[in-house]
C-alpha cells in the first residue's frame, strides 16, 4: 500500500513538474491529469473528471509520452486501458 501511495505522489509531482515547465499553444497542462492517477497507477475505473481532463489534454499525449518523467505512465497498459474506457483513441506517436 505504501508503494502505491509513493507511486501516486511521484506521478503527481512529475505532472506538476511538466506543468511548471510551460504549456504549449494548446495549453498542455499535465497537472490536470493527476485526477487520473488512481486509474493509471492503481487500475481503478476512470472517473468522469479523469475522462474530461484526458479529453481536454488529448492533443498533448504524444508530448507527454516523449517526456522521460511521464513516458512510463503514459505508455503503460493501464493508461491505454484508461483511454479506451473514456472512449478516447490511443495515439500513435
Amino acid at each position: 500500500m505504501a508503494a502505491k501511495k509513493a507511486a501516486v505522489v511521484a506521478v503527481v509531482m512529475a505532472l506538476a513538474l511538466v506543468a511548471a515547465m510551460g504549456a504549449s499553444a494548446q495549453q498542455c497542462n499535465a497537472g490536470e491529469l493527476a485526477v487520473c492517477a488512481p486509474a493509471i497507477i492503481g487500475g481503478a475505473a476512470p472517473t468522469a473528471g479523469c475522462c474530461s481532463n484526458l479529453r481536454s489534454q488529448e492533443g498533448c499525449f504524444c508530448q507527454y509520452a516523449r517526456n522521460p518523467a511521464y513516458s512510463r505512465y503514459i505508455n503503460s497498459p493501464s493508461a491505454r486501458s484508461t483511454l479506451k474506457s473514456c472512449g478516447i483513441a490511443v495515439p500513435s506517436c
